[in-house]
């Protein structure tokens, strides 16, 4: 097979391979052998049928139609892992309908297909990337202390005038019903803790509870939607909108302990509060070291897409799209986590989750495409070897037979374009000047602490001032 591949206009090569008449013969008489084996042709036993009889049986360009579909199938894939062409999408078009083989001839077709464009980056030299200490700070540990104490906080009753806000902790009674006055067994109940902005209950909900002090109620009638929230999923088949009767109970203040020798002690068991430090500090550096390879990586390919002047090809996007949900949902069912559970925890609609995994989409097209440029500029190359052993890392039994089933079926150019990538990233770590990023400074953390405090203090100074009017 003989191919030669010429450059086209908007990232499309035209292709045109060349079958040798041998091969041609080859491939009509394997076919010709198959249908006589295949098919009963009266007056002679299986596979005996000559090629006339076979021919005026099933049509005089059965046999060669046939032939021709199989052999431009099965070259295709061929004529682009030979020529190491990367195509965004490799299903191939045909600006000509290919003709019919002829016995005795050689046989051409072109086809088109879309390749990756060979950007060009805006330099080359090394990246610069600040990366956090591998060790852990003070704020580190401080930070998890107060984990910790938020951890083992306990809940009291607020004073009995303490209005509703919007991250309030409640206890309430609930009663619900329909629209005729069927009570709503599911969702009335006598007392339980309801944490306001949980998304439990739709925002109305928590609207209509705002500013309320402890003994008093709220009437009011909600609407289920077409995306009931999770409280009211149980019964949204069989009601459009429900009757509420809600009473506070009470609202609830975290009261956090404090750190002592005696509390940490009795709930971790170390004899002094520096002991708990030390074993937090210890436990996060592991953590950062662990986790600062990948740091580094991610910090360096953000660095080079930021190189790329040219937005990436649609279909770059929607590959890189595509992979990332499949892997984020491989995650969520290993994790035994729903999908709307991960959107609640991220604080995300279903629209905003579409735009983020756009632009990650994106983020990550133009990471591969300055990847590719970063390769050729350092001429970094991937063997036949380093394919090999591609397959034999997957432990298959017979890595060469796999080896030749993606090449037949067109996809051994994803374990070249795997294999470039990850030399590449590699390379780029390995030349990457990388500072350690500073800390902020704790004076400036604890200065904007206690302006949020006394600013907090203000806005309850000024609602409870206008409460007493």
């Amino acid at each position: 097979m003989e191919t030669k591949v010429e450059a086209l206009e908007d990232n499309r090569v035209k292709v045109t391979v060349t079958l040798e008449a041998a091969d041609i013969d080859a491939r009509i008489k394997k076919t010709y052998k198959e249908y006589a084996n295949k098919y009963q042709f009266p007056g002679f036993r299986k596979g005996k049928a000559p090629r006339p009889i076979i021919d005026n049986a099933l049509g005089k360009d059965a046999v060669r139609a046939a032939v021709t579909d199989e052999a431009v199938n099965s070259s295709v894939p061929l004529a682009i892992d030979d020529n190491k062409l990367y195509p965004v999408n490799p299903r191939p078009e045909f600006p000509e309908a290919p003709g019919l083989v002829e016995g005795g001839k050689d046989y051409e077709f072109s086809f088109t297909i879309e390749v990756k464009p060979e950007v060009e980056l805006s330099n080359y030299d090394n990246v610069e990337v600040e990366l956090p200490a591998e060790t852990a700070t003070e704020e580190d540990v401080d930070a998890q202390v107060e984990n910790f104490r938020e951890h083992y906080a306990d809940m009291k009753d607020a004073p009995a005038n303490t209005k509703v806000k919007v991250d309030s902790e409640l206890n309430i009674a609930m009663k619900v019903t329909d629209d005729n006055d069927n009570v709503i067994e599911s969702l009335t109940t006598e007392e339980r803790p309801y944490m306001m902005g949980s998304g439990i209950l739709p925002a109305e909900f928590d609207e209509k509870l705002l500013g309320l002090k402890k003994g008093q109620s709220a009437q009011f009638e909600l609407e289920i939607g077409d995306k009931p929230a999770e409280l009211l999923r149980v019964v949204a088949d069989e009601h459009k909108k429900l009757n509420f009767d809600v009473e506070v109970k009470a609202v609830r203040k975290r009261v956090l302990p404090e750190v002592t020798d005696e509390w940490v002690k009795a709930k971790f068991n170390f004899e002094t509060v520096a002991d708990l430090r030390n074993n937090i500090a210890e436990g996060i550096t592991a953590q950062k070291q662990a986790m600062a390879p990948g740091v580094k990586e991610r910090a360096c390919l953000n660095a080079l897409a930021e190189r790329v002047d040219i937005e990436p090809p649609a279909a770059l996007v929607e590959t890189a799209r595509r992979n990332l949900a499949q892997e984020l949902f491989q995650q969520l069912q290993a994790s035994a986590m729903s999908f709307d559970a991960y959107l609640n925890m991220l604080g995300m609609n279903s629209e905003t989750f579409k735009e983020d995994l756009e632009k990650q989409a994106t983020d990550t097209a133009k990471q591969d495409l300055a990847l590719d440029a970063w390769a050729r500029h350092y001429g970094i190359e991937v063997t036949d070897e380093d394919v090999a052993n591609e397959f034999a890392a997957a432990g298959v039994e017979d890595p060469k037979k796999l080896e030749a089933e993606w090449r037949q079926a067109g996809q051994l150019y994803m374990i070249r374009e795997g294999v470039l990538r990850t030399k590449a990233v590699k390379d780029l770590m390995d030349k990457a000047k990388v500072s350690e990023a500073k800390p902020e400074a704790k004076d400036e953390k604890k200065s904007e602490k206690k302006a949020s405090k006394k600013s907090a203090k203000k806005e309850e100074a000024a609602a409870e001032a206008t409460d007493a009017e």
